[in-house]
């Protein structure tokens, strides 16, 4: 449990605050029934992220990492929790610019925040490997995998793998937020995975106040 005096630390920094920006990872949407990744009885404690997280595995077999896909999207649908409802409540409050998140769930957007910048891309949508067409996942038939487009390219998930580049318009504007934050929300995130984490370590540098949300200790 927090101590009252580190809230109370945390609360008068945001009052004080003038440009404030959340940067958020799995941890958040972990009591939306979404797994974490490096948390024991995580995703990677499951599968091997070299055989499904990098683009390299993709590649080489598409039809497996879509099998888990399928698998993981299976279940009942996740709700935001009262973690994203809180940042969305900030932001029509406007304390908070906008959130950064490294996750693909859409559940910010669905909590209700207008400014959100998807670090690593999203799962709304697939991206032709072959001609560079997207379209609505929800639009995509995953009963022969992988899905094909009608250029007959294969289908790939619209987030960001291991290997590949962060979305340039994405890595653009989370690098001008953090120009210009006097603060930065860190939840749910070991701040691990660059250069996502390398957003928090350039605000600091700049004298910026960063706020940890997590259940254990990070780096």
């Amino acid at each position: 449990m927090v101590d009252r005096e580190t809230v109370r630390k945390a609360s008068s920094l945001f009052s004080a605050s003038e440009s404030a920006v959340a940067l958020t990872g799995a941890g958040i949407s972990a009591e939306s029934g979404i797994p974490t990744f490096r948390d024991p009885g995580g995703l990677w404690d499951r599968y091997d992220p070299s055989e499904y997280a990098t683009i390299s595995a993709f590649i080489r077999d598409p039809g497996k990492v879509w099998r888990l896909f399928r698998e993981l999207a299976g279940g009942s649908l996740p709700k935001p929790n009262a973690g994203h409802l809180a940042l969305a409540r900030l932001e029509a409050m406007g304390k908070l610019d906008a959130v950064i998140t490294q996750n693909i769930d859409s559940l910010h957007q669905q909590a209700g925040s207008k400014r959100v910048v998807e670090f690593h891309g999203n799962a709304r949508e697939v991206v032709c490997l072959s001609c560079g067409v997207s379209a609505p996942m929800a639009e995509v038939s995953l009963e022969d995998l992988p899905p094909r487009c009608g250029c007959g390219g294969i289908l790939k998930p619209n987030c960001t793998f291991f290997g590949e580049m962060i979305p340039p318009d994405a890595l653009e504007e989370a690098s001008r937020l953090v120009r210009t934050a006097d603060l930065v929300l860190v939840v749910g995130t070991s701040c691990e995975v660059y250069p996502a984490a390398d957003l928090v370590y350039r605000a600091k540098e700049r004298g910026a106040s960063v706020i940890e949300v997590n259940p254990e200790p990070t780096p």
